[in-house]
């Protein structure tokens, strides 16, 4: 197996993380970044904006690209939002999940109902007959996908209903039937970070998760990344749970659980059916390679379980206005240890993810001390522009 192609809404980490593996890779995402390009063998613009979107995305347009490119490709793996493609389509294997496996387990309201009969700690949803029974406060979500970006909190029924008619403006497709209407519990938010193949599954990293930290976004549910390892007396619990859950749920290769550390213990928030945003922290702190690992998966193979060798943090800024990416810029974001950099003439729009920091170090504190230097100096740039 030697070349592969990668699509998905944002590929850039599995597109990197390929190619120091040593396969030749094509991607299709939607943001073709400076850094991708350089990894990729070629790239093709996936003009989508919303889950509902990819959804529609037509098989025959994918295989029509995969024969622009001009390759005879060995496998075909899906990134966020494609998690679903249907192997049935293609001359190539898909290695990831099952669709049906991978529908199921993104939709949070199957989730819960999963996690309930399971016994598996999560916060309560609520079904749309039930807005008369709701305890506040609850959060609203995107029943799949969003990144954080589209989760609203109501205090009451009147600010409920406001939500959901917010919503149905958005113009990101969402029904009242897409959303999710979940307690909303206070914690740290938290994942692992797994592999598995049939009837086995191995947790590799536990993860603390940067949401909506005021330095990276004005958001205040926004992924802003994550640092790896996690230290907390909850690991262990937090990867016995999260090796049952994969297995129950019949996943294959790299998926990801996401956690709410409460002062009860950890809750399972959600589950992600491909390669996640903690990627890169996984791999420089746990000294593996993802790629190669999730292809082994689909031969049978496991590696041996990791130890983490230092913290690694990643850091994701996004913009809080329409920005023009010009070679000035450009050059502050390179002066960084960044990636997901965006290519100069693009534009940014407010609250759209900018680019990603990262940062390494024998603590957490000096980690994440980095992140927010590099993240100011960046934020610093704009502003004075902008005044000046």
């Amino acid at each position: 197996m030697q070349n592969i192609l990668v699509i998905g809404f944002d590929t850039r980490n599995i597109v990197c993380s390929a190619r120091r593996a040593g396969y030749t890779v094509c991607s299709v995402d939607a943001f073709r970044d400076l850094d991708l390009q350089e990894c990729a063998h070629a790239s093709a613009l996936l003009e989508c904006r919303t889950s509902g979107e990819l959804r529609q995305l037509d098989s025959d347009w994918i295989t029509a690209k995969m024969n622009d490119f001009g390759l005879e490709f060995d496998a075909i793996v899906p990134g966020s939002g494609m998690e679903a493609l249907d192997p049935c389509s293609f001359p190539c294997p898909v290695l990831a999940s099952s669709p049906e496996a991978a529908k199921k387990a993104s939709n949070k309201l199957h989730l819960a109902e999963r996690l309930e009969a399971l016994g598996i700690p999560h916060p309560h949803c609520y079904s749309p007959d039930e807005l008369d029974a709701i305890e506040y406060p609850v959060i609203l979500k995107p029943a799949t996908g969003g990144g954080g970006i589209f989760n609203r909190v109501a205090k009451n029924r009147q600010e409920l209903l406001a939500l959901l008619e917010e919503y149905s403006g958005l113009g990101q497709g969402f029904t009242e039937k897409e959303i999710v209407v979940q307690q909303f519990l206070e914690g740290t938010p938290a994942s692992v970070s797994l592999l598995s193949k049939e009837k086995e599954s191995m947790a590799i990293a536990v993860n603390e998760q940067l949401v909506g930290i005021p330095w990276f976004s004005r958001l205040p549910f926004a992924y802003c990344g994550n640092i790896t390892p996690f230290r907390t007396k909850c690991a262990g619990e937090m990867e016995a749970l999260s090796e049952e859950l994969v297995l129950e749920l019949g996943l294959m290769g790299s998926n990801g659980i996401d956690f709410l550390v409460t002062e009860k213990g950890p809750v399972v928030l959600e589950v992600n059916t491909r390669f996640q945003g903690s990627l890169d922290t996984v791999e420089k702190a746990m000294g593996i390679n993802l790629f190669e690992a999730h292809i082994g998966c689909f031969r049978g193979e496991l590696p041996e379980k990791p130890e983490a060798k230092l913290f690694a943090a990643r850091g994701v800024i996004y913009s809080d206005r329409e920005l023009f990416i010009d070679r000035r810029l450009m050059e502050v974001i390179l002066r960084e240890k960044s990636a997901d950099i965006p290519r100069q003439g693009t534009v940014i729009e407010p609250d759209w993810p900018l680019t990603s920091l990262f940062s390494s170090a024998s603590t957490r504190e000096e980690a994440i001390k980095s992140l927010k230097q590099g993240a100011e100096r960046i934020k610093t740039f704009i502003v004075d522009r902008m005044t000046g």
